[in-house]
């Protein structure tokens, strides 16, 4: 039986989500901007043909933005988390497997099906009917294949989204291998693809056909595991659900510079509570936190300050209130007065399940109930009626510190003041 691994990879998933509800911008450039609207992290097919590299930053594409009509939105992370989970929802319903690799992307057990190309455009027409993103689904034998399927599925339209490579005779299926960069290749990075040229590998058909152990010497096990992916056979297999993460991390730049202390705990004590919430989510504890600060390390003629300070807790903990407690200390004990910081940032440390929490003869019991219960209100309420709802008064109410969002669009999915209005 031959093995049928898909990838769905949600089409400019940003600006998808944004044309999803504005459908007057389909058909028109549209980008999305990263934090503080620095650099272009998203863009329509529309902007992609006037050239616009991804990341490059906005500023310099503002002549050209004015004489294209190119519309520009913030990240509205809440709105593509939100869409991002429905789209896998329903991905996990049309297939026996699933496995999440990013926000926009998954892999779907495909084999022993009838026909996997024909399940693919069922896939892509439930997608684009149910939910109004459109995907496009590459199918191969192994993962590494299925990748590369995906992207010969977006670069030729005739295709209408779905590429299977199994379908696909020896000769055709190397034809269009040797039309994509080695670049293109999961897991090929810049570095590696530059020493692939010098050795006269330029293209992913050159590196299929390249000798194994000439792949491994030169460059490890993990390319020669890919080497072998790329002649079909699967060292990748699906995986289980994702393992929890063993560091959380929540970190800002600010929209400018802050001096004052207090400003700083505002930040800390939110970054704090996002990272609580993440930690929570996947049944952890955290026995240990980082908290560090930093100024502008491109400030000319002003002294670059990034310290960062490790807090050991009393006991492991996944409390909003006492990890606070705890990021706040160490912030105090590294900020210093008179100093313009650029970014904060938390990371919750020596992460272990909820379960293996070590016991002593001095635990309260009684006061463990009592936190887990309020802390799974909280979330509960965050939940139902939006992130941010109930939260720490220390977070502050008007927010200086907050991220630049010029260009931000509404939360269309997850605040009620926001929801989308239908006229007729």
């Amino acid at each position: 039986m031959t093995r049928a691994i898909a990838l769905v990879d949600c089409n400019n998933f940003y600006v998808s989500c944004e044309r999803l509800f504005q459908p007057a911008l389909e058909g028109r450039p549209v980008v999305v901007l990263s934090n503080n609207d620095g650099c272009v992290v998203s863009r329509s097919a529309e902007v992609k043909a006037l050239g616009v590299p991804m990341a490059v930053p906005w500023f310099q594409l503002r002549d050209l933005a004015k004489r294209h009509d190119i519309t520009a939105f913030s990240s509205n992370y809440a709105l593509y988390a939100d869409l991002s989970e429905r789209v896998m929802r329903l991905l996990a319903r049309l297939a026996p497997h699933q496995e999440v690799y990013s926000i926009d992307e998954c892999f779907l057990e495909m084999t022993g099906m009838a026909d996997p190309g024909a399940h693919a455009r069922q896939i892509r027409q439930a997608v684009r009917r149910d939910l109004g993103i459109p995907v496009c689904v590459g199918i191969a034998t192994s993962k590494t294949l299925a990748k590369l399927a995906n992207h010969v599925a977006k670069k030729h339209p005739e295709l209408e989204g779905v590429c299977d490579f199994n379908a696909l005779d020896s000769v055709t299926l190397d034809a269009l291998l040797a039309g994509i960069a080695v670049g293109e290749v999961w897991g090929v990075g810049r570095k590696s693809q530059l020493r692939l040229q010098e050795m006269g590998i330029a293209d992913v058909l050159a590196l299929k056909r390249a000798p194994a152990k000439r792949i491994r010497a030169e460059f490890g096990v993990v390319m020669e595991r890919t080497h072998t992916e790329l002649n079909g056979i699967a060292c990748l297999e699906m995986g289980d659900p994702a393992a929890p993460r063993q560091q959380i991390i929540c970190s800002r730049s600010f929209g400018a510079p802050i001096t004052a202390l207090a400003d700083l705990e505002q930040a800390v004590i939110a970054y704090t509570s996002r990272a609580a919430e993440k930690l929570r989510r996947q049944h952890s504890l955290a026995a240990s936190l980082q908290v560090y600060i930093r100024t502008n390390p491109h400030q000319q003629n002003a002294p670059l300050y990034q310290p960062l300070l490790n807090v050991p807790l009393g006991e492991p903990t996944a409390d909003t209130r006492l990890l606070c407690r705890a990021a706040l200390y160490g912030l105090r004990r590294i900020y210093r007065p008179g100093m313009a910081y650029q970014k904060a940032g938390v990371a919750l440390c020596d992460i272990l399940p909820g379960d293996a929490r070590p016991r002593s003869l001095f635990d309260d019991e009684a006061a463990e109930r009592r936190s887990a219960a309020l802390m799974e209100t909280l979330d509960a309420i965050n939940r139902r009626m939006g992130s941010g709802t109930v939260r720490l008064l220390g977070e502050g109410v008007h927010k200086g510190w907050a991220m630049k969002r010029g260009h931000m669009s509404q939360r269309f999915t997850t605040e009620w003041d926001e929801l989308a209005v239908a006229r007729t």
